[in-house]
């Protein structure tokens, strides 16, 4: 099962970090549907301080692509963003516009 791993920054504010959290604790419904539908079968994300780390366990037939065209059409999933984006701020090598940065890895313990 392919994996992603991506990467972005909360703001440096408690309070923003806390309500983020909070947002978290129970998605929205609709946004969650938006998950299983785009192929993502799990998904995990971690904070230390401010930096947030993303993984994904998606089927094979997962696009990054596709996800994005199926957001873009989704007033629910915008509007879940758009109040995501009040918490959020983009990695220094991001591109325009971009939130979530894909990671390199750069280790595997099962190919040693």
């Amino acid at each position: 099962m392919p994996r992603h791993c991506l990467a972005l920054d909360l703001k440096n504010d408690e309070t923003a970090i806390a309500e983020y959290k909070r947002y978290h604790v129970k998605i929205w419904p609709e946004v969650k549907k938006s998950l299983f539908d785009a192929g993502i079968v799990d998904m995990e994300i971690y904070l230390a301080g401010t930096r947030l780390f993303m993984i994904m366990d998606v089927g094979d037939n997962f696009s990054f692509s596709a996800k994005s065209a199926a957001d873009a059409a989704n007033a629910k999933v915008q509007e879940w963003e758009a109040l995501m984006a009040n918490f959020q701020q983009e990695l220094p090598q991001s591109a325009p516009g971009q939130k979530w940065v894909v990671m390199e890895k750069v280790f595997d313990l099962a190919s040693q």
